[in-house]
């Protein structure tokens, strides 16, 4: 295929399960497919992935390479939240 659409591949499955599915999507990413995939496992998507678009709320907020997505202040705020120091204030009541 050109293509290959996976939405959650990972979804329940064990470590050893999921070796074996990116062995294969590298497989055949490597004979020239496009593949395109919504995942929430991040291990696995950093690991496999060379260009990610992050999605908050149905906007992407970043785009790049694992190392650029680690480290985007946005993706950072987004998934893992603020220092207390940088949130604002909340409003008076």
């Amino acid at each position: 295929p050109k293509l290959l659409l996976l939405d959650e591949p990972v979804a329940g499955m064990n470590n050893a399960e999921k070796a074996v599915l990116m062995d294969d999507v590298r497989r055949i990413g490597a004979r020239g497919c496009t593949i395109f995939m919504i995942e929430h496992d991040m291990r696995f998507v950093m690991a496999l992935c060379e260009d990610i678009a992050v999605l908050n709320f149905g906007r992407i907020i970043a785009r790049g390479g694992p190392d650029a997505i680690r480290n985007d202040a946005q993706v950072i705020e987004a998934y893992l939240g603020r220092d207390d120091d940088d949130a604002p204030a909340p409003p008076p009541r």
